[in-house]
C-alpha cells in the first residue's frame, strides 16, 4: 500500500514581521494580508493571533536592564504655607479654562485665568510657598503662558525645578535659572560662575549674566569682556543688552570698544547705550554734530496766527503802517524760530558712532540722519543752544521749513532714552490739548513711552485728563503705562467714560480691551460705584439693538471681578 505524501503546511501569519503586521492593521485585511495568511473572513483573526504571538516574542527578547536610580528627595521650602482659603482660591484659578460663550459673549462670570498674574504677584510679595499639590497645574499654566513664568517660578520655588528635571514638558523652568539651580551662583561662588560661563548653554549664560549684572555690574562686565572676542555676533548682541541694567559711566570704555565691532547690530546697540549716558564721549560727539543742524534763527518771526514770517517782510509791513500806530505802542518783536539744516552726508565717523546710513522705506536720507543725531545728543545741549530756554519754551518755538515733526519726534526718543521727565512733560503737553498727541508726540506709542518717564501719580493724572477730554478710543495703550491699582482719579475717569459710551448706544465690544484692563487694574474699592450701572438701561431709538443688555452684563462682570479681587487680597492677608 502506497501512502500519499502529506503536502507541506502553508506558512502562517506568525511568520510575518512586526512591521508587516502593523502595515496590515493600518490598511485593513481587505486590502492586504500578511505572508502565509489567506484572504477571507478569517484574516482579521489570524492577524490578531499573529500580533499576540509576536508581542510575546518581542518581550521575551528584551534583556533585563538595571533599575534606574531613585531621584533625590525634593528640597524643603522654608517659606510659610498659604492660608487654606488662599490655597483653595489658587486651585480655582488654575482649574479655570477660558472659553467663549455662545455667540461670542463672555457672560457675567469673571475670567479667573486673567486674575492669576495678580494673585501670584500678591502671594510673592507676601512670601508664601506654593502648595506641593498645586505645582503640576502651576507649571502647566506657566508652560502655556510665557507672561506667567517669572512670577509662577518664583512662587513655585525650588520644588518646581526638582519636578522639571523629571518631566520634559517643564524644562522651560530649568532654562529660566542659571544651571538649573534654585538660585544663581552667589557672590562668593566665583568658581561656579566661571564654570557656568565657560561651559553653560546659551540660555544659562544669558540668565547668569543678567543675574550677575543686577548685583555686581562691574563683575558682569568683566566676565563678558573675558570672552567677548570669541563670542558669535548674535550672542554678543544678546549679552550686550544685559548692560542696560544699572548702566553707568564705568561701562563707557567697554562700550566704546564695542563701537568698532564687526556686527552692525552690536555697534548700534553700543551706541544706543552710550547715548543714554549724557556724559559719555559719544554723547558729546553727537551733540557737536547736532548743534550744527539746529539753531535759533531770528530772521524768522512768528505771526499772530502762529505762522512763521520773514523778518524783512515784517519790517516792510511796519513801515507801511507806521502812521497808523501810536508811538507809545510799538510792535512787539517777533519771536524767533528754530532753523534746521539736516546733514548732507553720513560720514565714517557718524557710522562708527551708530548712525545707520541707509534709511527705511519712505524716509528721506537727510531726515533719517538728523533724527539719529538729535536723539543721541544730551538734552542738556539744547537750552544753551537755543537762547537759554527751558524744555517747554523750546518745544513751543516754531520750526522752519516743515522740520517740526522730525525734530520733536527725535526729542521724544531722547527724552525716553535719557529718562528726562522735564522734556517728557513738555513734549506730552497738557492732556486737554486739542491735538490729542500733544505738541511733540507723533504716535500713541511715543506718548506711552514718554509717560513711562514720569512718576506714577503724574501718569495717572495725565491719562485721566486725556480720557476726560478725548474718551477711551485711543487710551488703551496709555492705560497700560499706569500703576496698578489705578489711582482714584484715573479709575473714576475710566468708569465715567464707559458710562458715556453706554449712553451713546454702541456695543461694549468696541471697548472690550479697556474693560478687560479695568477688571485687572481698577481699584476694588470702586466696585460700589458700579452698582448704579448694573440695570439694563432704556434704549434710545438710535441705539444698537440689545446694546443695553450687553452693557449691563459687562458691568456686572466688572463689579463681580472687583469684589473677587478684594476677596483674594483678604485671603492672602493683605489689609
Amino acid at each position: 500500500m502506497t501512502s500519499t505524501p502529506t503536502p507541506p503546511a502553508a506558512p502562517s501569519a506568525t511568520t510575518a514581521s512586526w512591521e508587516q503586521l502593523v502595515t496590515v492593521a493600518l490598511l485593513g485585511t481587505d486590502r492586504r494580508t500578511p505572508p502565509g495568511c489567506e484572504p477571507g473572513p478569517g484574516a482579521a483573526a489570524a492577524v490578531l493571533d499573529a500580533a499576540a504571538a509576536e508581542t510575546v516574542r518581542r518581550r521575551a527578547g528584551l534583556r533585563p536592564a538595571r533599575a534606574a536610580r531613585r531621584p533625590e528627595r525634593a528640597p524643603e521650602d522654608p517659606r510659610p504655607p498659604l492660608p487654606a482659603s488662599a490655597a483653595r482660591r489658587l486651585a480655582m484659578l488654575l482649574a479655570d479654562r477660558p472659553g467663549a460663550a455662545a455667540g461670542g459673549r463672555r457672560g457675567a462670570a469673571p475670567d479667573l485665568m486673567e486674575l492669576l498674574p495678580q494673585w501670584l504677584a500678591t502671594a510673592n510679595a507676601r512670601g508664601f510657598a506654593a502648595p506641593p499639590e498645586a505645582l503640576p497645574a502651576l507649571l502647566d499654566a506657566a508652560r502655556g503662558r510665557t507672561d506667567l513664568r517669572p512670577a509662577a517660578l518664583r512662587f513655585a520655588g525650588s520644588r518646581a525645578l526638582w519636578l522639571a528635571r523629571l518631566n520634559p514638558d517643564w524644562r522651560f523652568a530649568l532654562r529660566g535659572t542659571p544651571g538649573g539651580g534654585t538660585v544663581p551662583p552667589g557672590p562668593g561662588d566665583g568658581d561656579r560662575v566661571h564654570r557656568l560661563w565657560d561651559e553653560g548653554l546659551f540660555a544659562e549664560r544669558v540668565a547668569l549674566l543678567a543675574a550677575l549684572r543686577a548685583r555686581d555690574p562691574a563683575g558682569a562686565r568683566e566676565l563678558l569682556a573675558s570672552t567677548w572676542a570669541t563670542e558669535r555676533a548674535e550672542d554678543r548682541l544678546m549679552f550686550l543688552d544685559s548692560l542696560r541694567t544699572r548702566l553707568a559711566p564705568a561701562d563707557e570704555p567697554f562700550l566704546e570698544q564695542a563701537l568698532a565691532d564687526r556686527s552692525r547690530n552690536v555697534r548700534a546697540t553700543a551706541a544706543e547705550l552710550l547715548s543714554a549716558l549724557p556724559g559719555s564721549a559719544l554723547a558729546a560727539r553727537m551733540a557737536a554734530r547736532a548743534v550744527t543742524c539746529v539753531s535759533l534763527d531770528r530772521s524768522l518771526g512768528h505771526a499772530p496766527d502762529g505762522a512763521p514770517v520773514d523778518a524783512r517782510d515784517a519790517s516792510r509791513a511796519h513801515d507801511d503802517h507806521a502812521l497808523e500806530r501810536s508811538p507809545a505802542a510799538p510792535a512787539a518783536p517777533a519771536a524767533p524760530a528754530i532753523a534746521v539744516e539736516a546733514p548732507h552726508e553720513c560720514d565714517a565717523g557718524m557710522e562708527r558712532d551708530g548712525v545707520v546710513a541707509k534709511p527705511p522705506g519712505g524716509r528721506g536720507e537727510r531726515a533719517w540722519w538728523l533724527g539719529q543725531l538729535v536723539e543721541a545728543a544730551p538734552l542738556a545741549t539744547w537750552p544753551a543752544r537755543l537762547g537759554g530756554r527751558g524744555p517747554g519754551e523750546i518745544v513751543a518755538l516754531p520750526v522752519a521749513d516743515g522740520w517740526r515733526s522730525e525734530l520733536h519726534a527725535a526729542w521724544c526718543r531722547a527724552a525716553v532714552r535719557q529718562r528726562d521727565g522735564a522734556w517728557a512733560r513738555a513734549l506730552l503737553g497738557p492732556p486737554t490739548a486739542p491735538e490729542a498727541g500733544g505738541p511733540g508726540a507723533v504716535s500713541l506709542a511715543e506718548r506711552a513711552k514718554l509717560l513711562g518717564t514720569l512718576t506714577p501719580g503724574e501718569r495717572a493724572d495725565w491719562v485721566a485728563g486725556f480720557i476726560a477730554t478725548h474718551g477711551l478710543s485711543e487710551a488703551f495703550q496709555l492705560l497700560g503705562m499706569c500703576e496698578v491699582p489705578w489711582a482714584p482719579p484715573l479709575g473714576r475717569a475710566v468708569v465715567d467714560a464707559l458710562d458715556i459710551a453706554r449712553d451713546g448706544g454702541s456695543y461694549p465690544w468696541s471697548f472690550s480691551g479697556v474693560m478687560g484692563l479695568a477688571e485687572r487694574c481698577l481699584d476694588p474699592a470702586e466696585a460700589g460705584r458700579l452698582d448704579g450701572l448694573l440695570a439694563v438701561p432704556d434704549e434710545s431709538e438710535d441705539a444698537a439693538p440689545g446694546a443695553g443688555g450687553y452693557w449691563a452684563e459687562a458691568f456686572q462682570r466688572l463689579a463681580t471681578t472687583l469684589r473677587l479681587r478684594a476677596a483674594m487680597t483678604r485671603e492672602l492677608g493683605v489689609g
